[in-house]
């Protein structure tokens, strides 16, 4: 009884504590935010508030915070208030001595503060012993969208034998090139194997048309997963050279890497696209079928032409996959209207069989699920 009472005082009073410290910390926030913009300009002294725990902690949450949703033109004024008050400082002298939580704590405000003094101390992170040490590090250079802090974290994982989650590098690398992806070709050429699909992935999300020379080296690589991140990357260029390198990549081995291509057709726009998707309707992978057949059902100016040439081909898998994403994206009605006293009579009695064939298929699987369901 003795041990249940002492247990339940405990809770009591701890509770009655954790109130009383946030109702304390909310009063100080009304006053702080009362008295922000003296704080950031300087007229109230830092010394007023920097010394205090809690006025300290409050202040560095919100200065973080405004940082991460504030325009670039605000951000000076933010760094020189954590420079002048100390607090980055403070951040950086934890980051490089503390241990356990606290130092990952630090590796991760000293990312939000997106300031250039912060880059040593966060890749000094990446060397440590503590896998949890080392993916803190690598948050913390991704959340500081600088060009700078991507150098430390490729020059480890160049050598192979840095240990982070894929994700973590992936994240950090598009946010600090992401304006300004011509850091990573220099890098790919030096590696090999996995660490060059990570590379070309995080290109394939970044490229831009400047990049052209390269993105055609790399997709002629000997990686798969390359040719593949080259093919997504060809499709935010739309220049001279992305339809030729797209057309080579349409007709690849590997299926994901044609399937890639066949994506990126679709966002590009030029009508010699059009060949292409129509051989890549009739691949035999039924994902590249799938999105051809949705490249191809969005060219709304060309779909009467282009269903005289899907019916040409004579691929019932083609044409079945076709007209399912015409019923997908609505425009069916228009060609069927369009064909009406038009003459096109081989095109519009394959549609109509293909549109009542798929019809009478759903109608046999509902009345066998409908079976199934009330058999006992």
């Amino acid at each position: 009884m003795l041990g249940i009472l002492l247990l339940v005082g405990f809770i009591v009073v701890r509770r009655w504590y954790r109130a009383r410290y946030f109702h304390k910390r909310n009063q100080r926030i009304v006053a702080l935010r009362s008295q922000w913009d003296k704080i950031l300009s300087g007229q109230i002294p830092a010394q007023d508030w920097r010394f205090n725990r809690l006025d300290c902690n409050i202040v560095e949450s919100i200065l973080l915070d405004s940082i991460e949703m504030s325009p670039a033109d605000k951000l000076p004024m933010l760094l020189d208030c954590l420079r002048v008050s100390g607090l980055l400082d403070m951040r950086i002298y934890e980051a490089r001595t503390a241990r356990g939580l606290k130092q990952r704590a630090a590796l991760l405000a000293l990312g939000r503060t997106r300031a250039m003094e912060a880059i040593p101390a966060l890749a000094a992170g990446l060397d440590s012993n503590l896998r949890e040490t080392r993916i803190a590090a690598v948050r913390g250079l991704g959340r500081t969208a600088r060009r700078e802090a991507a150098i430390p974290i490729l020059d480890r994982i160049v050598t192979g034998q840095f240990d982070a989650p894929e994700r973590s590098l992936k994240n950090a690398l598009v946010n600090c090139c992401r304006s300004d992806p011509d850091v990573l070709v220099h890098y790919i050429e030096q590696t090999q194997g996995p660490v060059r699909e990570l590379l070309a992935r995080v290109l394939g999300e970044l490229a831009s048309p400047e990049l052209g020379e390269e993105l055609l080296v790399l997709a002629s690589d000997f990686l798969p997963e390359v040719r593949a991140s080259a093919a997504r990357a060809l499709g935010n260029t739309n220049a001279f050279y992305t339809l030729p390198a797209l057309h080579s990549l349409a007709a690849d081995a590997e299926w994901f890497v044609r399937l890639r291509a066949v994506v990126a057709l679709g966002q590009i726009e030029n009508v010699g696209k059009i060949s292409i998707l129509l051989r890549s309707l009739c691949d035999a992978n039924r994902h590249v079928r799938q999105r051809a057949a949705w490249a191809l059902a969005r060219m709304e100016p060309q779909l009467d032409q282009i269903l005289e040439d899907v019916v040409a081909t004579k691929d019932n898998y083609a044409l079945q996959a076709f007209v399912s994403e015409l019923e997908r994206s609505g425009a069916i009605e228009k060609i069927v209207s369009g064909f009406a006293g038009s003459g096109h009579h081989s095109a519009e009695t394959a549609l109509m069989e293909v549109v009542e064939e798929a019809r009478k298929r759903v109608e046999l699987t509902g009345k066998a699920a409908a079976a199934a369901a009330g058999a006992p």
